[in-house]
């Protein structure tokens, strides 16, 4: 059974982060009870809050990122969690060579739990304007309502 879940892209400022903060939110709403974090596979921001624009956008969905902080993403995590899911496929790439040949079972795509939403990844909003906040987090409330399903499938 699903139990710890990691969801990473390459600063874990935008995506992750809003990855965590939507899964958090609807795993209470589900009532179940799984652990979650984020991480980047760059350490670029390590120790910052979510970008600005990525907290804004998710507070007018109701989704509350100011707790979190940007953290690397580390070998033991493969370990530790059961689902380690990549934004895309560059940063899925670069978590390959960083993982265990043991523990690749464990990466995935987010979107691999949204096939329905048109898009095999969750495009980085951060050169972008306000409809790439916007629709990160389109794809990933969609993604985080197929992996609960997956999750009571089991």
């Amino acid at each position: 059974m699903t139990r710890r879940i990691l969801f990473f892209c390459m600063g874990n400022i935008c995506r992750s982060p809003t990855a965590e903060g939507v899964m958090r939110a609807k795993l209470a709403a589900a009532g179940l009870d799984v652990e979650v974090d984020s991480a980047g596979t760059h350490g670029y921001h390590i120790g910052a809050p979510p970008d600005d624009r990525s907290q804004a956008h998710a507070a007018l969905r109701g989704y509350d990122l100011s707790a979190l902080r940007a953290r690397k993403l580390l070998a033991e995590d493969f370990s530790r969690f059961d689902l380690v899911l990549a934004m895309d496929a560059d940063n899925l790439a670069h978590a390959e060579r960083l993982c265990p040949p043991a523990q690749r079972h464990r990466l995935k795509l987010l979107m691999d739990y949204a096939p329905h939403a048109g898009n095999p990844h969750v495009p980085d909003p951060y050169y972008g304007g306000a409809a790439g906040f916007d629709a990160v987090l389109d794809l990933v409330e969609a993604a985080c309502d197929g992996l609960i399903a997956a999750m009571r499938a089991r």
